[in-house]
This record gives C-alpha cells, sequence and structure tokens, in this order.
C-alpha cells in the first residue's frame, strides 16, 4: 500500500494530460505502467500451475481476486494475508517482476492487458486463465466513475466525453469490444474459462464451485458455500476498509447489474446497441453477456 501511495501523490502533481500514453496504438497508464515495465512483461515466465485472472476494466477483476484468494486458502488449507501488491502484472516494476520467480507455487498473477499483449508465456506454458466479462453498458459507467475517484488516471469528466472516447477505444488498456473478439478466438482453448459478471451475481455458489474446479482447487459444499456467503458484493464492499484500505471505496463502488439506465440518455442506449450489434452479434462471447437480458 505505501508504493500506492507514492504513486498517489507523484498522480496529484501531474496534468492529467500526462497520465496516460500511447503504446502500439494502446493508452496506458503512465504512473501504473510505464514503457519499461511493459518491455520487461516479454519475459516473464509463467508457469503450468499459476492462477491467472484476466479481465477488462471494471469487469469485475478486485472482486474475483477476493474471490480466488479464498478458493486457494480454503482448497490449501493455508490462511494467507493477501499480499500489499495486486496482482497486476503490468503494474509491477522490472525489479519486481524478478522475483515472481521466488515465489511458492501457486502464483495468482492478474492483468487487464489485451492477450495479444500480454506475456507469451501465459498462452506457451499453459497455465489456466479465468476471464471475466461484463456488459458492456454497467462496463462503462463503473470505469467513468473509476476514473474520476483514481488520481492515477485523469478525470473522466463530462460524461458525454468519456462515452464518445470508450466507444472509440480510446481509454486505458484499449477498446473494451477489440478485447471481447481476441477472447472469442479463444474460447475453445482448454486452458481458458470465460464467466460474467452478471452469471457469479446470480448464481455465485455455483461460480465458486466452477472456478475452484477448473483450477484444480478442490472444494467441499460446505466451504463453497461459505466462500460464496463472504464474496457476495454488499459482503465485500463492507470489507473493503480491511482489504484495501483508503483505496477501498476506489475499487468497490455499487457492484449493481443495470446501473447503466441513471446515466445512459437514450440517444447513448442507441449508439452502444448499434456497435454491440456491429461487433458481436453472433458471437459465442456475445451470447453469453445476455446484452437483451441486461442492456435494454
Amino acid at each position: 500500500m505505501s508504493q500506492m501511495k507514492d504513486r498517489m501523490e507523484r498522480a496529484a502533481k501531474m496534468k492529467d494530460e500526462d497520465k496516460l500514453y500511447k503504446r502500439e496504438g494502446i493508452l496506458y497508464s503512465t504512473i501504473l505502467s510505464p514503457p519499461e515495465t511493459l518491455d520487461k512483461l516479454k519475459e516473464l515466465e509463467a508457469r503450468e500451475d499459476d492462477l491467472i485472472l484476466v479481465a477488462y476494466p471494471k469487469c469485475g477483476f478486485n472482486w474475483m481476486v477476493a474471490v480466488l484468494r479464498k478458493i486457494l486458502n480454503a482448497s490449501t488449507g493455508k490462511n494467507e494475508k493477501p499480499p500489499e501488491r495486486p496482482p497486476i502484472v503490468e503494474f509491477l516494476p522490472p525489479d519486481v517482476q524478478e522475483k515472481l520467480a521466488e515465489m511458492p507455487p501457486r502464483r495468482l498473477l492478474g492483468t487487464h492487458l489485451h492477450p495479444d499483449n500480454m506475456p507469451p508465456s501465459f498462452f506457451t506454458k499453459k497455465p489456466k486463465i479465468l476471464v471475466v466479462f461484463r456488459n458492456p453498458k454497467d462496463t462503462l459507467v463503473s470505469y467513468y466513475h473509476f476514473m474520476n475517484k483514481n488520481p492515477v488516471l485523469p478525470s473522466a469528466e463530462p460524461w458525454d466525453k468519456f462515452f464518445s472516447n470508450f466507444m472509440a477505444g480510446e481509454v486505458a488498456w484499449g477498446s473494451y469490444f477489440d478485447h471481447a473478439l481476441a477472447w472469442e478466438k479463444r474460447l475453445d482453448d482448454p486452458n481458458v474459462m470465460i464467466v460474467t459478471y452478471e452469471e457469479l451475481k446470480q448464481n455465485l455458489p455455483e461460480g465458486v464451485k466452477n472456478i475452484s474446479e477448473f483450477f484444480s482447487l478442490p472444494l467441499t459444499d460446505e466451504q463453497v458455500s461459505s466462500i460464496a456467503g463472504e464474496s457476495t458484493f454488499s459482503a465485500m464492499l463492507e470489507n473493503s476498509q480491511k482489504s484495501h484500505g483508503n483505496f477501498g471505496s476506489i475499487f468497490f463502488r455499487k457492484g449493481e447489474v443495470g446501473d447503466w439506465k441513471n446515466n445512459f440518455s437514450d440517444a447513448q442506449s442507441k449508439q452502444m446497441d448499434e456497435l454491440f450489434q456491429a461487433k458481436l452479434a453472433g458471437t459465442k462471447l456475445g451470447a453469453r453477456l445476455k446484452y437483451d437480458l441486461y442492456c435494454q
């Protein structure tokens, strides 16, 4: 948390326009993911028994980190406190990336990166990869509020400008739809499991059970029930001050499905409907997102 505090203090002295930079057509955080950090990632060596968690920003990443840590602890019989650093590899400076090799198994590593920009070993070493997606309307709203609360990123005000930027993929980590289409191509990979935020909200016990089985981390029915009970969004929000300190309010907001209706104009809703139709209609991942149910 001390390094996060240092980064926040650095950000407070920066102009908004300097907080993001473009690399190979994608925007990244100047403070969290400078070029030397992303260059070093190419050398990161994954292990076959790593747990890899991937999510486009604001699709439920921090929620799933907490769930996976609970699954790991319950399955292995350990009760390890979570490390201070979020396990997002593109936030780890080069020297810290080198220390990952010293970590005992099983490591939990995460990323918001597009699969084409992830460390190559995430695919060549064949670790299991859990990918979390969320409907694009709620993702956009959550991302907007996250940027306004997080001093490391530029302010997203005004809403209409951020909406346009998101639709054009001109936000940190790139286009939601580019990420979705890239994972659509990997749906048949036996080492990849895709879950949606909405599915997990609807039936968390089943989600916990399926995720634990995917990672070969056996749990009893009682453990599944207990983890699900401790991991509802409201429980996580309540515990966020303890788990994330002063950053709890940045990472956990409402967690609601359908909150987009409080922000989108009718014209913006129609614009997103048209973009979703153009990009993801007829895809398996598009069907999983149940757009007609959650975005109409």
